[in-house]
């Protein structure tokens, strides 16, 4: 058991404060320590958690952290070195220690008594509870700042800390959990979500602070999301001594002015086409409308291709407008049949489309046998309830479209980031002010292989330009795009781009011909037409690779650079090397 205890009272000697740095992503600099409790000699429980539980287990939770506070203004008083203290409480203890009910607060005591400045001070909400008395602790955060103290919330994503408590409390800062940070380099999903909660903290007010920084690749994304200071064992573990300078790896990762590649989402997300497609309001029939209502309706609606049969609010049929006015015109149909209910002249398997379908499950729809639908149209549900009509041709358009979209975000063939991305990605190079280098590959004799041997196969030598374009490149410096076809565009930060660029034009040189029938193998190349229409015998397939030096503050627009660069390709692809660098120029 622990002993007793009683606030100021002398720190326990196995409670031994340790400090971890906190740095200042945008100077490189340390910007604070948070204040952490290790056990040590002469007490069973081995680590601060054991400790914290085994003092809630007899009741004396807000006491031991009090306890532990006390011995970290203690120590750091002792230190008297300069940067902000970020300290530990849970919400029930920040309370008991800004309550002034007696005069002055227990943690202005204790600030004065171990000479520690108060504008020196953050105070860490930690979340091993939430806060027993709301609106008690909202007034200890008040009176922390009219100390002239400040808040931080801690791992933002775990416990209690939430959107409700970040817009009650209005922290100065808010520590993201490692959840969230850790392999971000590596994962496009934890890139949009903290660029999220890096738009709340501008929102806010609150500067952020990044958990869990690891190593220099997730230092140098979150570097450039705008996170503001960043903690982790890249910086340095918890240890009894302060650091004052960071350790070199880290500090050259924050002076690079190299910009990180962002982590591209190979598939990208697909956009709900039935969202923004048109629906027809169309006036749905029951099952026992009779069929001379069916045909008033059709003459009165002449725009309708069809009319749904719709039973407690879900479809189970479609009424096709011409082949049922065909029907009805035949000799004696309507004296016939006009009473009759008209679920039986309509489709009793018709195509029903939900609004949330995304595009990949439509396209399939597309490329069923089943082509009824081009004609007669289909049924649209939102959460399985009638919502209107659609035609066929509006389908194809809206797929098609959208496909065009989602290829401008990522190439369905490669996975490649496309058009958006490229020119999101100069336009941050730019912005950067680092120089760098645009590289325009493209291939030589592409059309003739592709129109002698078919697209499959044109395909797969693509995807072969595309492995190997990656594969020369590095991940988190170099970005590789699709633009389309056999274009792609290379934004090199590595300084060795030159010799990149020539092993990967050799290493696809040497790879290509392994794509080509033995017989032409040996032949060389290929008979076949080529850009003019002229049949003539075409060797095997090459890369060309065009490349301009991007200086710093010549260009501001990503057009320019793209122009440029596809200016050096023209140059490339007659240059027997198939490399050419071309010296940037500035536009008129």
């Amino acid at each position: 058991m622990l002993r007793p205890f009683l606030p100021g009272a002398k720190p326990h000697p196995a409670i031994a404060p340790f400090f971890q740095p906190i740095v200042d992503l945008r100077q490189g600099t340390i910007f604070g320590h948070e204040a952490l409790i290790r056990s040590g000699a002469g007490i069973a429980l081995p680590g601060p958690e054991a400790m914290l539980a085994q003092a809630a287990a007899e009741s004396r939770l807000t006491g031991f952290e009090l306890h532990c506070v006390e011995a970290v203004l203690a120590e750091w008083g002792r230190l008297s070195e300069p940067g902000r203290l970020f300290v530990n409480m849970s919400a029930d203890t920040l309370i008991e220690a800004t309550d002034a009910s007696g005069g002055t607060s227990w943690l202005e005591t204790m600030l004065a008594r171990h000479g520690v400045a108060v504008r020196d001070l953050v105070v860490e909400l930690t979340e091993q509870r939430a806060a027993g008395d709301a609106d008690a602790l909202h007034d200890a955060v008040k009176a922390l700042h009219a100390m002239g103290a400040r808040i931080a919330l801690d791992d933002f994503g775990e416990g209690h800390s939430n959107l409700r408590r970040w817009k009650e409390l209005q922290p100065d800062f808010v520590k993201i959990d490692k959840l969230l940070t850790q392999g971000i380099a590596d994962c496009p999903q934890g890139v949009a979500m903290v660029r999220a909660i890096a738009g709340l903290g501008a929102a806010m007010g609150s500067e952020l602070i990044a958990e869990g920084v690891e190593n220099t690749k997730d230092l140098r994304v979150l570097r450039d999301l705008g996170i503001a200071h960043g903690q982790g064992f890249l910086f340095g573990p918890a240890a009894p001594q302060l650091l004052l300078a960071l350790p070199e790896p880290a500090a050259a990762a924050i002076r690079d002015g190299r910009i990180a590649v962002m982590p591209h989402e190979s598939q990208a997300s697909q956009p709900n086409v039935l969202r923004s497609l048109p629906v027809i309001q169309a006036p749905a029939l029951s099952p026992q409308t009779p069929v001379d209502e069916v045909s008033a309706i059709f003459l009165k609606h002449p725009q309708l291709h069809a009319l749904a049969v719709v039973d407690d609010a879900k479809p189970v049929a479609l009424i096709n407008r011409q082949s049922f006015m065909n029907d009805y015109a035949r000799l004696y149909f309507r004296e016939v049949h006009g009473r009759r209910p008209c679920l039986a002249y309509g489709s009793s398997t018709p195509l029903v489309v939900e609004r949330k379908e995304n595009v990949e499950s439509l396209l399939g729809i597309l490329m069923s046998e089943d082509q009824r639908y081009l004609n007669e149209g289909f049924i649209v549900t939102e959460k399985k309830r009638y919502a209107g009509l659609g035609t066929g041709d509006q389908l194809v358009r809206a797929v098609t479209e959208a496909r065009i979209e989602a290829a401008r975000h990522a190439n369905p063939l490669t996975s490649l980031p496309g058009n958006i991305p490229i020119n999101i990605h100069i336009e941050r190079l730019l912005g950067s002010g680092a120089e760098f280098a645009a590289c325009y590959a493209d291939l030589n004799s592409f059309k003739v292989f592709n129109d002698h041997y078919g697209y499959w196969r044109g395909d797969e030598m693509i995807l072969l330009l595309s492995r190997l374009a990656v594969r020369h490149a590095d991940a988190h410096r170099d970005f590789v795009g699709h633009i389309g076809g056999d274009d792609f565009l290379m934004l090199f930060q590595s300084p060795d781009w030159h010799q990149r660029c020539a092993r990967l034009i050799e290493a696809f040189n040497a790879q290509a011909p392994g794509l080509y029938d033995e017989a032409d193998r040996q032949a060389g190349g290929i008979e076949g037409e080529d850009r003019h229409g002229v049949v003539r015998f075409t060797p095997f397939a090459t890369l060309a690779i065009g490349a301009v030096r991007i200086p710093p503050g010549m260009f501001r627009h990503a057009e320019d650079v793209a122009g440029e660069a596809a200016i050096a390709k023209h140059d490339a692809k007659q240059a027997a090397s198939g490399l050419t660098v071309r010296q940037a120029r500035p536009r008129a």
